[in-house]
């Protein structure tokens, strides 16, 4: 059974999009670096948000310009903060754009180790149209091993990263390990480590945050003890096709030396689906998880749902 988004929740997600785009101003421009807008004069515009796998700090976070659906052009770039924060100055531009995040390091949920992400393990993110004018500032912008899925299924539809494949692959994502209808580029997602964390957050927020202590629990449990980024980039290649089966177009995911992976050895068929779930379970009662979260059973649906998801064969 596939997992499909409510007609309200993709609704309401077209107009997050076109309020995110709305919020950037007028003006004239600087290099843009390619794509369908282009660039004119020196002028600047700003994009910031924050990039989570565990808040990770000391990375560069580079824009790219997106044209004729693959990555195109350098926009700019920034480094991450020690909460994860960045913010890129742009030159003028119109139209989608990926991020992408290399090094840096950051506290895992499931051992509140302090770890460095792999060199092969960068997380990006696609957003499906940018406005970037003098002074204009698109603010809230999330990065993480979900957005990495997301960018990773979009670039391997027919016809790569439009609007439209971008917008599906989020949405479709977020319906999947987050709920119907979740944004996961706006939402900002819990942080676990963090005392209280969970405490009055939305639902959204809740199991996103949740669900990324997940994988690193899953990492945990397969002897990841380098880094838990491997778990994250084999999750994103299995979402590049759209199934999460442990398989990549096809082809087994070869897990040896990811994350300093105990025994090597493919990606099991439901890692990304019902053992994750498992794994989530797990996270609930680990003494790393302070986020108020407590008790199996609240986070009991989204289980629920990532057993569907394997139940369904993967298909997102």
């Amino acid at each position: 059974m596939k997992l499909e988004l409510s007609r309200r929740g993709r609704v309401l997600l077209a107009l997050a999009l076109v309020v995110s785009s709305a919020s950037l101003t007028t003006g004239c421009g600087g290099d843009g670096g390619g794509g369908s807008g282009g660039a004119v004069g020196a002028t600047t515009g700003t994009i910031s948000g924050t990039a989570t796998k565990g808040p990770v700090s000391g990375a560069t976070m580079t824009a790219y310009a997106i044209s004729n659906g693959v990555k195109g052009g350098q926009l700019g770039s920034a480094m991450t903060s020690s909460n994860g924060n960045f913010t890129i100055t742009m030159g003028a531009y119109s139209g989608p754009v990926m991020l992408q995040l290399h090094g840096g390091s950051f506290t895992d949920e499931a051992t509140g180790k302090h770890v460095n992400m792999l060199d092969a393990d960068d997380m990006t993110c696609v957003i499906p149209f940018v406005t970037v004018t003098a002074g204009s500032m698109m603010n809230g912008i999330q990065v993480t091993p979900l957005t990495s899925m997301a960018h990773a299924w979009a670039q391997h539809m027919n016809g790569g990263m439009t609007a439209t494949n971008i917008g599906d692959a989020n949405a479709r994502v977020g319906a999947a390990y987050v709920g119907p209808g979740a944004d996961i580029l706006m939402t900002h997602p819990i942080d676990p480590a963090v005392a209280g964390s969970a405490n009055g957050a939305s639902v959204e927020s809740k199991n996103y945050g949740m669900v990324l202590g997940a994988m690193s629990q899953e990492a945990l449990g397969l002897g990841m003890a380098t880094s838990s980024s491997g778990m994250s980039t084999a999750m994103t290649n299995d979402a590049s096709d759209g199934i999460m089966d442990g398989m990549m177009m096809g082809a087994p995911i070869g897990m040896n030396g990811m994350g300093g992976m105990m025994g090597g050895g493919n990606m099991m068929a439901t890692a990304g689906t019902s053992q994750l779930a498992t794994a989530m379970s797990t996270f609930v009662a680990n003494p790393m998880n302070v986020s108020g979260v407590t008790t199996v059973a609240e986070m009991q649906t989204l289980m629920n749902q990532l057993n569907q998801l394997a139940t369904s064969g993967g298909h997102l």
